[in-house]
């Protein structure tokens, strides 16, 4: 393997970086920046160059690097303790659960069990849902992405194709609506809603609402396609789940902790679930942090009944110390609302991309995460790589590495690139973000 930093061979650290494999890649020829530090919206590799991180790394940096006062409450806990186990009290746990439950979407109020991340959360908040209704299955869309354990990844729609192992049994797949590509047959939105739920309506009759113990859903969907359900939608499988007693479980992985312009999609769509899985920006990824937000008349159920789920590092206290930080963070700089100002900054900034660009198909999101749609032709919608291409486009491929070229970093799935800007952006700094994805368009047209 010729591992470089930008062309220039690096004999020194390359056996090192060997030994490391790397995620959702071929090994073979891998070639990315040699990232060695961080500060704000930007990061740095061994050569001093410097990139904009557009997408907070995977949607997770939602404070940008190195916010001094998550920094210092992570030293502080590392000095005084960094562990001790899950089935303690402990006060840092409970300071974060109750400011938690301040900015939790519901008024009963609610607790909170600790995971490490977002995949374990989904997996906990299953055998929660699970554990409540002695029942066994559980409905997930195919548009959809829950994580990379055995479990997680038999909740996940996308690429299921890729894994020859059988799904977890129980795990059963539903349509959501798409408008831009309606899986329905309709471009009108409320036809659209009607469809989606006479479809998952039918399939709750096919395998038994009785039988179902959960419907686990992204509110607004993340790495598969950042698509926004037609007004109506949620609150239709809301009344679903309330019909049949099915808890509604939304993982809000990305769309947590300010995401969405409040502090949980849940609020700004207006529909409350049971259960929340979170990470990612809970801690701004600073530590290791997710977890399950469970509302207090599902939890209480616990009272009298086994909570037969944990692990070893179930509420590290050195990573809640970090979560705790980035809430009293987010909440005293009001970020939870700022997503909403940098959500016109992305409205402007993108429809003007996408009056430059015909490659431009489509462009939604909310609060500070929005998706770009690539097509091949606007007028037919064909996108330009297929969601089922193997591996990703060399098309793509291009385009990404363009982008790192220019010094800005961005990620996506397919056809579908991700804009999710820390919260801490500024408009300068966005706009700067926005000047490398024109050049990248630029660049992806001509060489069509």
């Amino acid at each position: 393997m010729d591992l470089r930093i930008h062309g220039q061979a690096n004999e020194t650290l390359a056996p090192s970086f060997r030994k490391v494999l790397v995620p959702w890649a071929v090994q073979g020829g891998l070639n990315p920046p040699v990232v060695t530090h961080a500060k704000g919206c930007h990061f740095y590799d061994a050569t001093g160059k410097r990139y904009l991180d557009l997408t907070s790394g995977y949607v997770a940096v939602s404070l940008g690097h190195g916010h001094p006062k998550v920094v210092r409450a992570i030293q502080d806990q590392a000095e005084r303790m960094c562990w001790v186990a899950s089935s303690y009290f402990n006060d840092v746990r409970a300071e974060y659960a109750e400011l938690l439950d301040t900015v939790s979407p519901w008024a009963e109020g609610m607790r909170v069990h600790f995971a490490c991340g977002g995949a374990e959360a989904n997996d906990d908040a299953v055998r929660i849902a699970r554990l409540v209704t002695r029942r066994s299955k559980v409905l997930t869309a195919y548009r959809s992405y829950h994580g990379g354990t055995i479990a997680a990844a038999s909740m996940t729609g996308i690429d299921r194709w890729r894994d020859p192992f059988p799904a977890m049994p129980g795990m059963v797949k539903f349509f959501t609506p798409y408008p831009y590509r309606s899986p329905f047959f309709t471009t009108d939105p409320a036809e659209e809603t009607r469809r989606a739920l006479d479809h998952l309506t039918r399939v709750l009759s096919h395998e038994g609402a009785q039988n179902v113990a959960a419907i686990l859903m992204e509110p607004m969907t993340g790495s598969s396609g950042v698509v926004v359900y037609p007004p109506g939608y949620l609150e239709g499988v809301r009344a679903l789940c309330d019909r049949h007693a099915i808890l509604l479980i939304f993982d809000e992985v990305m769309t947590g902790f300010g995401r969405t312009g409040a502090p949980f999609c849940s609020q700004r769509v207006g529909v409350q679930p049971d259960l929340i899985s979170f990470a990612k920006g809970a801690s701004s990824s600073y530590t290791p942090l997710g977890g399950v937000m469970v509302r207090e008349s599902v939890a209480r159920h616990f009272d009298s009944e086994l909570f037969d789920v944990g692990h070893t590092h179930a509420g590290h206290v050195l990573s809640v110390a970090g979560g705790l930080a980035a809430l009293k963070v987010y909440i005293e700089e009001g970020l939870f609302e700022r997503a909403r100002e940098i959500e016109g900054w992305l409205r402007d900034g993108l429809g003007e991309l996408a009056r430059r660009h015909a490659c431009i198909g489509d462009i939604r999101g909310m609060g500070a995460q929005f998706g770009i749609e690539l097509v091949q032709d606007r007028e037919s919608r064909e996108p330009l790589v297929e969601w089922h291409h193997p591996g990703g486009s060399l098309p793509m491929k291009a385009f990404y590495a363009e982008l790192l070229a220019r010094g800005v970093h961005a990620y996506g799935r397919y056809n579908v690139v991700i804009v999710a800007p820390p919260l801490v952006i500024s408009k300068a700094e966005l706009d700067e973000g926005l000047a490398g994805l024109d050049a990248a368009l630029t660049a992806l047209e001509g060489a069509r």
